[in-house]
């Protein structure tokens, strides 16, 4: 029978059929339309994103509550993520007020048997801010930390604030993005929206809400509870437990909302928040409830019987029945409420009038049918029938591509929709994330996953810069070391405020050997670029020493050479021709389809290039660089069907077998149904098959191969190779790169490496070596979650038993490999029920290959390894990866090691744990922060090329660039590589412009000073920008950024950026030095000399007797000048027309 609306709204508990996944939010919203608040309990988080991008299009005038689980385990050591639990905050805010028009609230399973804090602590606790509010911003700051907001300096995700006097930057939960307080006093004076990317503010608003975003709060009466509640529950005095130290102190402590039930007098359940609710439980949530109680009663277990003696910290869990809620209370909250069970399924008894969509399988797997052809006709016979079809894509590049391929394979060009407004007898698509299509009454869903089989992409979320978390890594800390133009290696010590012509004047203190320091103004901070990270062994250089010319002088010579032999190459590739190639169409289309993600614009760019190069005529030598996991492999595929089409044969050269095995079985898979055979070779192949493959390459019959360095042997034919693809090339040796040079030299290259290329060096090369940098990840690939945490036995047990329970594989990487015996034993006692393999690179290449092989195909549950896991391997199996002594690998190489996961559909974690009760060098401490900070930004590639220095920087120019950079450290090595280029290519400037800096003294406060940017980090980046700016436009857009940022530019602060503009006349005048006082200015030349003496003279005539040149070809210009404001025009005067006069000689 069919359900009627009313049925479902009596009290008591039934089933309802015929609601599959989409028609279940339909379901809801028509129940809240009542009235009613309609409780959707979901199976887990993924189902609740999708239901909630399905309720966003299909019911855009809902009220939808989003109502996360926390995003960590129960009895863990870690706290969720502060997004999650503003999220939560928010929803049971708004559970609070009444809703007359009934809402619907999307949450799982997980969240709904969790306890959460009561009613009282939610209602009134927030503060509401509009302009001319009066509110002291101590206090408020204090009100901020009380509702858990974590002070830091630059805000950037929901949860943070910041304080730069006047003025507070705060992100609060379940916002749409951050604000800028400004305060003029305790009177509220402005309030602005801000872009977290940019720190920029895009515009004033009209109030904003602050209200709690921790669920366990630490005001002073919460502290008593949780103290009084803890002596009465555990029976100890909590000396030993750090966590009740840190709460004791008023301190957050990773993980204290694990202790939820002592913070408050008692927790409630969402049944309270909704006490008359309409609960519709998903299709098998009660198996997922079930499997949940037991996970809680596990990990309760695990806490009270498996020793803390490892991690050295005791962990006294909570009862689960204060924690979590017993059936026995669940089942009475529910006996107040209208319950159904939904299933996709009809039953015959009450259904709903939906059901599942037609799904493709069975024309995805026919090879003699098209999927698109199919689609078609079920359009056109659906719209007969006068039905309304939705075509629901997963982006806007997949919609546009989907319209596509439907027009080409007979459809009509459907238009893209933004509602579910469809007439009766049409069709069309819209962007909605959702896996599987459904039908509810006269509506069809067809999703693009029914269509193409299951996909990868996601919407594309708006993403923040990652760039901006990187300029404070890279900026200078105290104890970097430094490389100045003059005098060479040394050490950055601190800023200093010293006394220059009678005012105060920040400046860098460098070190030197024998404890020489050096005081450089901070607007010279341009003559000072990073060494690198990787500062073991290196000596300081001696202060007025001739050894750093000496060796700055032959780099100098050796790097010429390097860019005179680049641009050798790129002349003799002018002159070769080579085959044209062009993707046929319609079959292009197709074979990009099967690309289960979104590409990244990046990607698009690149494929584009490469195809562009193949048209030509000429040679391509192209090299794309991409971070781990960022889609090269896609690139090369595409390249190599366009020239496999046309007949001509394809090489792939890899540095391993498993690397071998692996594009081998992408490409096969991708290449499936077209007339291309491929082939691999290498030592996984029998003989009698490599000699096979042998053979259909001299004969043509192979069009595609993949190998490894066997490829390069003297008895490999090819009948008529046009392509070859090298991947990773920084693994190949020189002999083996000869060997491809001599196969290379009239066919079209594409070399593919993940080692990071800075995109200025890029640009100076471009043109050098065609280059295709991919720095985007994927569109949304779930981000890892990143834990940084001391080693645990219970977390890490837990770790590897959940990815074994649902199906995956784990990494164990620790950073010795005398580690490995010990570490070894230790996880066999603790997970017995896994199956371990071992691998290092010191073992045989035939034991190591066969362990590797054999866990690919599953014969193992983890891989305890050293870091050789680091480059080539994607196993989309593995997606939990556990870091030993994660203090000791350098930043790279954390973020290479973590780029293994998280390379399919589901949710990666990455466990960095360190030695329990061990203090962390600083380094090591800011590395594992920035780990955990970009856990989700796709920031790979920003932060690798920070880090080139850590890894080398990768075959770009010969094998001895990394010695190079040792000599003079990764910045500077850079700088000069793009000034050698840009001379040998007859683009540069000259030598002596670049190395220099003009010296200004005008005895004026210059500095920013620490009241205005507290923080040193930041205060270096802000010098470090302020040096570099070259034109009167981008020093406008860093003032009008401070003003925006921190507020009104002290006088100081606005010296600094006068002093900037009066070095860029000074560059141009090619002024060494300025001093300027009362009585006039002193000026020296560069080398003590002018380029144009006679107007010198005519300008040192024309200023009556008041400038002249000193017999030492120094400029005295007298003028009375008797403050500092009078000094500042004047100097300014001077070296604006000493300018004119050196622009005029130029």
């Amino acid at each position: 029978m069919t359900l009627k609306i009313e049925d479902i709204l009596k009290p008591g508990r039934r089933d309802v059929g015929g609601v599959p996944e989409g028609v279940d939010v339909l379901l809801a919203s028509e129940l809240a339309s009542s009235g009613k608040t309609v409780l959707l309990v979901l199976r887990d988080d993924a189902g609740l994103s999708r239901r909630a991008s399905i309720a966003a299009f299909f019911a855009p005038s809902t009220d939808i509550v989003e109502l996360p689980a926390w995003d960590c385990l129960p009895y863990d050591r870690v706290s969720p993520r502060r997004a999650i639990i503003g999220q939560r905050l928010a929803a049971l805010g708004q559970l609070t007020a009444p809703a007359p028009k009934g809402r619907v609230v999307l949450t799982t399973v997980s969240a709904i048997l969790q306890k959460v804090p009561p009613r009282a602590y939610l209602q009134g606790a927030g503060r509401t801010l509009e302009k001319g509010t009066r509110v002291d911003p101590d206090d408020m700051i204090r009100e901020l930390e009380r509702f858990g907001f974590n002070r830091i300096e630059t805000v950037t995700e929901p949860g943070e604030f910041a304080v730069r006097g006047g003025i507070v930057d705060v992100y609060p939960a379940g916002a749409g993005g951050p604000v800028r307080l400004d305060f003029f006093g305790d009177e509220l004076d402005t309030l602005r929206a801000f872009d977290p990317a940019t720190q920029r503010s895009t515009g004033e608003i009209s109030s904003a809400l602050l209200a709690p975003v921790s669920e366990a709060p630490l005001d002073d009466a919460a502290i008593a509870r949780f103290r009084a509640q803890y002596h009465e529950l555990f029976q100890s005095g909590g000396g030993d437990d750090p966590l009740y130290e840190a709460v004791s102190e008023g301190r957050r402590h990773p993980g204290h909302e694990h202790w939820l039930p002592l913070f408050h007098d008692g927790l409630e359940s969402v049944f309270d928040y909704a006490p008359d609710a309409v609960v519709l439980f998903d299709h098998q949530a009660d198996a997922a409830m079930q499997s949940r109680r037991e996970l809680i009663a596990e990990y309760y277990m695990a806490r009270q019987t498996i020793s803390d003696a490892d991690s050295g910290v005791p962990y006294r869990p909570v009862p689960p029945g204060r924690m979590f809620v017993e059936e026995d209370e669940f089942n009475a909250g529910l006996s107040k409420c209208s319950v159904a069970d939904l299933t996709p399924f009809q039953t015959g008894g009450t259904d709903y009038a939906g059901g599942a969509s037609r799904d493709f399988a069975d024309v995805r797997v026919d090879p003699s049918a098209n999927v698109y052809e199919a689609v078609v006709q079920e359009i056109e016979k659906l719209t007969k029938a006068d039905k309304r079809v939705l075509i629901a894509a997963l982006s806007d590049g997949s919609a546009e591509r989907l319209r596509g391929l439907l027009v080409d394979h007979g459809g009509a060009s459907l238009p893209v929709v933004s509602g579910p407004d469809i007439k009766n007898g049409a069709a069309a698509i819209a962007i909605v994330g959702m896996d599987n299509g459904f039908i509810s009454g006269d509506l069809h869903v067809i999703s693009e996953s029914d269509m193409l089989g299951e996909r990868m992409g996601r919407p594309g979320r708006r993403r923040i810069r990652p760039e901006n978390f990187i300029a404070e890594v890279s900026s200078l800390a105290p104890g970097d070391l430094v490389v100045h133009v003059d005098h060479g290696i040394g050490q950055f010590e601190d800023l200093e405020t010293i006394k220059v012509g009678g005012a105060p004047h920040d400046c860098l203190r460098l070190v030197y050997a024998g404890n020489s320091k050096l005081f450089l103004p901070v607007e010279n901070v341009d003559l000072l670029t990073r060494y690198g990270s990787e500062d073991a062994g290196v000596q300081l250089d001696k202060l007025g020493g001739a050894a750093w010319q000496a060796r700055r002088a032959k780099l100098k010579e050796r790097v010429k050479a390097i860019a005179d032999e680049l641009i050798k190459v790129a002349a003799a590739r002018e002159l070769k021709q080579a085959a044209r190639f062009s993707a046929p169409e319609g079959a292009y289309e197709e074979f990009c389809a099967r690309f289960p993600f979104d590409e990244t614009e990046d990607q698009l760019e690149t494929i584009g290039a490469i195809l562009s190069d193949l048209q030509k005529g000429r040679p391509t030598d192209r090299l794309v660089c991409g971070d781990v996991g960022f889609g090269k492999t896609e690139v090369a595929l595409r390249a190599a069907f366009a020239v496999a089409m046309e007949g001509k044969q394809v090489a792939v050269v890899v540095p391993t077998t498993l690397l071998c095995r692996q594009h081998y079985m992408t490409f096969t898979d991708r290449f499936k149904g077209f007339p291309v055979r491929v082939e691999q070779l290498s030592r996984l192949v029998t003989s009698k098959e490599s000699a096979a493959t042998k053979e259909g390459l001299k004969r043509g019959d192979v069009d595609i191969v993949v190998g490894t360095h066997a490829l390069l042997a003297k008895d490999i034919r090819f009948r008529d190779l046009g392509l070859l693809i090298i991947d990773e090339e920084q693994h190949f040796g020189v002999s083996h790169k000869e060997r491809l040079k001599g196969l290379k030299s009239d066919i079209h290259v594409v070399t593919l490496t993940a080692t990071p290329i800075p995109r200025t060096l890029q640009m100076a090369l471009s043109g050098l070596r065609e280059m295709s940098i991919i720095a985007t990840p994927p569109v949304d690939r779930l981000a890892v979650r990143t834990f940084v945490l001391p080693f645990d036995p219970v977390i890490v047990r837990e770790a590897i038993l959940r990815e074994q329970y649902r199906g995956g594989q784990t990494f164990y990487v620790c950073p010795r490999v005398n580690d490995l015996e010990k570490v070894s034993n230790r996880l066999a006692e603790l997970v017995p029920e896994a199956k371990f393999a071992m691998v290092h690179g010191q073992m045989p290449v035939k034991d190591l290959e066969d362990i590797i092989s054999r866990f690919y195909d599953g014969a193992y549950d983890v891989l305890l390894s050293t870091n050789i896991i680091e480059s080539g391997l994607d196993l989309p199996s593995v997606n939990t990866i556990i870091i030993h002594r994660a203090d000791m690998f350098g930043l790279a190489q954390l973020y290479q090691l973590r780029g293994r996961v998280g390379r399919s559909k589901t949710r990666a974690y990455a466990y960095l744990t360190l030695p329990p009760g061990q203090t962390l060098t600083k380094a090591a401490e800011k590395r594992l922060e920035v780990m955990q900070t970009l856990d989700s930004l796709g920031a790979g590639f920003t932060l690798a090329s920070h880090d080139l220095d850590i890894r080398g920087a990768g075959n770009l120019l010969g094998d001895e660039q990394s010695g190079h950079i040792r000599e003079v450290g990764i910045e500077l090595y850079q700088q000069m590589l793009e000034e050698a280029v840009a001379d040998a290519r007859g683009l540069g400037e000259n030598a002596e412009d670049v190395d220099w800096s003009p010296n200004v003294n005008i005895g004026m406060p210059v500095l920013i000073p620490d009241w205005y940017v507290a923080d040193l980090t930041v205060r270096m980046g802000l010098y470090r920008r302020i040096a570099w700016l070259k034109t009167n436009d981008e020093i406008e857009h860093v003032a009008a950024e401070m003003i925006d940022r921190f507020g009104p530019i002290p006088s100081e602060a606005e010296n600094l950026l006068d002093v900037v503009k009066i070095k860029q006349f000074c560059r141009t005048a090619g002024i060494a030095k300025l001093d300027a006082g009362p009585k006039g200015a002193v000026v020296e030349f560069l080398d003590n000399q002018v380029k144009d003496p006679i107007a010198l003279v005519e300008w040192i005539t024309s200023q009556s007797g008041t400038a002249k040149l000193r017999p030492d070809q120094k400029l005295v210009f007298s003028r009375l000048w008797d403050t500092p404001k009078d000094r500042l025009t004047g100097v300014t005067y001077l070296a604006k027309e000493l300018a004119k006069i050196n622009e005029g000689a130029g």
